[in-house]
């Protein structure tokens, strides 16, 4: 789950990660299916999240050169390969979307096209340029500029 908000560029993961389990643990008790019916559903509400984050994102005002920084963190260790970050944010966000959902959380086509309100065709479509976009990235080792 971390590792999609993260793929999904959201800028605090561990925040919405925490919204997430919140949500889920306040409406486990309404919840009825298998382990796939639940992966879906929690990865639902984490797509949600992510969305609703980059909105607020989108929202606030830019800091003007007198405001004061906001004190962050100190990063944890990186999850993903620097490569495979820089080729991730290649994609667009729809192929990025249906790569994280397909191969991080392991949802099949089926579930991925209901999240994403796609049919399987454009799923598989998305997933075949993505991947096809992610391949050549990794082949072709970025040049330095002079």
């Amino acid at each position: 789950m971390l590792g999609y908000l993260r793929g999904q560029g959201v800028a605090e993961p561990e925040d919405v990660l925490g919204e997430v389990f919140l949500q889920v643990a306040r409406d486990v008790h309404r919840f009825k299916g298998d382990e796939l019916a639940a992966r879906k559903w929690v990865f639902s509400i984490a797509r949600h999240r992510a969305i609703d984050e980059a909105r607020r994102r989108a929202r606030r005002p830019r800091r003007g050169a007198d405001s004061v920084p906001e004190v962050a963190a100190p990063p944890g260790p990186e999850p993903f390969d620097p490569a495979l970050r820089a080729a991730l944010a290649q994609l667009t966000g729809d192929q990025r979307e249906v790569v994280l959902l397909r191969f991080v959380a392991d949802l099949p086509l089926e579930t991925v096209a209901r999240l994403t309100h796609r049919s399987v065709g454009a799923v598989k479509a998305l997933q075949h340029r993505a991947l096809d976009q992610l391949g050549k990235a990794v082949s072709e080792p970025e040049q330095p500029t002079l």
